[in-house]
This record gives C-alpha cells, sequence and structure tokens, in this order.
C-alpha cells in the first residue's frame, strides 16, 4: 500500500474513495438525460454500445468491492435493460465507499483497486462522454477541478451545481 505524503495509509485510502466519488460524478453527467436511442448507438461495428459498457461498468465496481473485502473473483452480470444497468453500476460505487470505509487501511489493496476496476472505470465513463457526442448529445464541458465532489457521494443524485462552459476548453 503506498503511503500517503505524512507517511499514513489513511491518506492513500482517503483519495481512493475521492476518486470513486469522483467516477460517481462524472459518470453521472455522462449518463444524465441520455436520448432514448443512446443505448444501443454503436459508432462501428468492433465497439461496444452503451449499454454494454454500463454493464461492464457494474461488473467492474462489483469486482472492485469484492477486492476491498479481500477476494479477487471476477464475475460478469447480464442485465435486462439501460436502467437495470445504470442502477447496479450506481448501487456497486456506494457498495465499493463503504467496504473502503469500513475496512482497516492495511487489509486492502487499494493501489489494485484503483489501477484495475477504478482506472478501467474511468476510462469507459470518458467512452461514454465521447459516444453521447457521437450520437449527437454531447456533455457540455465542465471545469472538474471546481466540481463538488465529495467523499461518499457515489450514486447519481449528485450536487446540481455546476461549472459549465461552451465551447472548448482547449482553445
Amino acid at each position: 500500500m503506498i503511503d500517503g505524503p505524512n507517511g499514513d495509509s489513511s491518506s492513500a485510502r482517503s483519495f481512493l474513495r475521492h476518486a470513486v466519488a469522483t467516477l460517481a460524478y462524472r459518470a453521472e453527467k455522462a449518463l444524465r438525460d441520455v436520448p432514448d436511442a443512446f443505448p444501443d448507438f454503436r459508432a462501428s461495428p468492433a465497439t461496444r454500445t452503451p449499454f454494454q459498457i454500463v454493464v461492464h461498468l457494474g461488473d467492474l465496481m462489483e469486482w472492485a468491492e469484492r477486492m476491498a473485502r479481500g477476494e479477487r473473483r471476477w464475475q460478469h452480470v447480464p442485465c435486462k435493460g439501460w436502467r437495470e444497468a445504470r442502477e447496479r453500476f450506481f448501487t456497486g460505487l456506494g457498495a465499493l465507499d463503504a467496504a473502503l470505509a469500513e475496512a482497516p487501511p492495511e487489509s486492502l489493496a487499494d493501489e489494485a483497486i484503483f489501477q484495475g476496476p477504478v482506472a478501467d472505470a474511468l476510462t469507459h465513463v470518458g467512452q461514454l462522454a465521447l459516444l453521447r457526442g457521437m450520437s449527437g448529445a454531447p456533455v457540455r464541458p465542465e471545469s472538474y477541478a471546481r466540481a463538488e465532489i465529495r467523499i461518499g457521494v457515489t450514486g447519481p443524485k449528485q450536487p446540481e451545481k455546476r461549472t459549465e462552459f461552451d465551447g472548448d476548453a482547449s482553445a
């Protein structure tokens, strides 16, 4: 386990829990108010649909929770529809955060949880945002450094105050 700046592993745990809350914030934004056709949008024959990505996100969060509780078992769980897959993902985020909050810092492999399921999930949320733009329903740009992201806030209800803007932040 990587120690925090003062040599304590609790700050590493706090950082991981903040990463989980950040994932929830960004995912909620990418999954909010999607057009009806979006879950089945396919950018090419070789890409996953947003629905398939969200199902995978649920698998990742359940895997991460199992890792936090000392088990490394991967399991794919099929979902019947978009709403079920979305709810499963956010429920999994909450369960992961609870597992991280409950266990003593020395009992978990925080780095493995971050570098595996959490980093993979961040990548897939980025894919969802990109697919939204490709499908004609782009996600508005936002200054995420100013976002009100708080440890423990992992559900689909996120702060309404956003620092969004129009245009391209890189210009």
